[in-house]
């Protein structure tokens, strides 16, 4: 009866080990067909295809991990600064290069500190959280200036010019590419003093040539005094073109000193610009569309910001097709980064536009999008205008007065060098304001942009 009983279990228990076996079993093939689905199930057994399977996974994570070792060994090791905060702005890891930089230590891994602790530049937090807040790639341009704890390092701490593109990460991180600008702005700074020493040279020469020949404009006769017209007209182009290059010379080393600042009424002086220019707009029957406010009180330096507006206005004249309208428009605008009340002014054309790829350049010394456009010789004769009315404006840069017998004519001079937006630009950043181009969506010609701070005067701003 016990041998009975015997056989009884050791039959239920094969029966379990049978069972037990053939799940897992089927556990186990499907589990090598979730690992590995590509391989054939008849190729091999279940136990050997998972063995196969495992060995595979486990070359794969070691290759994995043999890459992850290589980038993080670049990222080490590049020439450009890398640098990773975490969702409370605390500096996770740097690279050698960002410490360098910035003038920081690499931190360590059990300890973490606010970035803004660290390096002290609220441009770099800004732009931090500018990423995270837009959730997409963002870059900024600034002058950083490293701070020591050490008085003794005082003197070594050098400001140095950093671009910085910084990404989104997940869970509220963000990543930071940072690169030296330094030798780019050595070899700006070279070529504007190169560029204005140059200029310097060569006022003494042209102003002696104009005066030959305005002395033998008057004594020559026809045909030979053409001749000397023309020279004179070129002497006077080429003097204007070494003025422009003196004046953004002062307005990069001083830009402050060089402002004569009072309260101008801003719609007056685009106003007195247009009348300036209204000749060259009636040869191709150009209209002036002024829109926004009628008094406009500004501190500004009123013969710059006339100089600024008649090369904007004349820009719109040169590239708008006949019978069109140029726009002009002023209003208030919140800065949305301060929050300050600004003046903007936008002067929009029907012209061609500005091609997408030269945006990024217009405002640059000597850059013209499209060579073909450069203004000739016919083009300054039409641009001959008259009595400027303002005896304080009629001595800026942009004017010449050549007197034949007892006659004075004024001529704007525009040689179309690529000279007249980068002016443009540096008397407006001198005011603290900035510009910027692009083609406006309705017109889809120029539309040129200038922001300038606004204050509230003693004398109320009136609609």
């Amino acid at each position: 009866m016990t041998f009975l009983w015997f056989l009884l279990g050791l039959g239920l228990g094969l029966g379990l080990l049978g069972w037990y076996h053939i799940q897992l079993t089927r556990k186990l093939g499907r589990l090598a067909e979730s690992l590995q689905s590509e391989m054939p199930r008849w190729s091999l057994g279940t136990p050997s295809r998972l063995i196969r399977t495992i060995a595979g996974h486990v070359d794969y994570r070691e290759q994995l991990t043999q890459d992850l070792e290589l980038w993080q060994h670049l990222c080490k090791t590049a020439p450009i600064g890398m640098l990773q905060v975490d969702e409370e702005n605390q500096l996770v890891w740097c690279n050698a290069q960002a410490g360098q930089l910035l003038s920081i230590q690499l931190p360590h891994s059990a300890h973490r500190r606010l970035l803004l602790e660290l390096v002290r530049s609220y441009e770099l937090d800004q732009l931090i959280e500018q990423t995270r807040l837009l959730r997409k790639p963002c870059q900024s341009d600034w002058t950083f200036h490293p701070v020591s704890a050490d008085p003794s390092q005082l003197s070594r701490q050098l400001s140095r010019s950093l671009r910085a593109h910084s990404v989104p990460l997940p869970d509220d991180c963000v990543g930071v590419f940072l690169e030296s600008r330094q030798e780019a702005v050595l070899l700006a700074q070279q070529r504007d003093r190169w560029i204005s020493d140059v200029a310097h040279e060569l006022k003494t020469p042209l102003t002696s040539i104009r005066l030959v020949a305005e002395t033998l404009q008057t004594r020559l006769e026809a045909p030979l005094r053409d001749w000397v017209d023309r020279l004179l007209k070129e002497t006077i182009r080429l003097s204007s073109l070494v003025q422009d290059l003196l004046d953004l010379s002062q307005l990069e080393a001083n830009p402050d000193l060089s402002l004569k600042l009072k309260t101008v009424d801003l719609a007056k002086v685009i106003q007195s610009a247009w009348l300036s220019l209204e000749p060259l707009a009636r040869r191709k029957q150009l209209q002036l569309d002024y829109a926004g406010l009628d008094r406009v009180l500004l501190h500004l330096d009123e013969s710059r910001m006339y100089r600024v507006l008649l090369n904007l206005l004349d820009n719109a004249i040169k590239y708008s097709p006949a019978h069109q309208t140029i726009r002009v428009h002023v209003s208030f605008i919140a800065d949305g980064q301060t929050h300050d009340q600004l003046v903007h002014l936008e002067i929009i054309d029907a012209g061609p536009g500005f091609p997408p790829e030269a945006l990024p350049y217009v405002f640059d010394r000597f850059y013209r999008a499209d060579p073909s456009r450069a203004r000739n010789y016919a083009e300054l004769e039409v641009s001959k205008v008259y009595a400027l009315g303002k005896s304080a404006l009629a001595g800026n840069a942009y004017t010449d007065e050549t007197q034949t017998g007892s006659d004075t004519q004024t001529t704007p001079i525009s040689s179309g060098s690529g000279l007249g937006l980068a002016i443009v630009r540096q008397i407006v950043e001198a005011h603290q304001g900035r510009v910027q181009a692009s083609n406006h969506p309705e017109t889809h010609g120029g539309w040129l942009q200038i922001f300038l701070p606004w204050q509230l005067l003693d004398e109320a701003t009136s609609l």
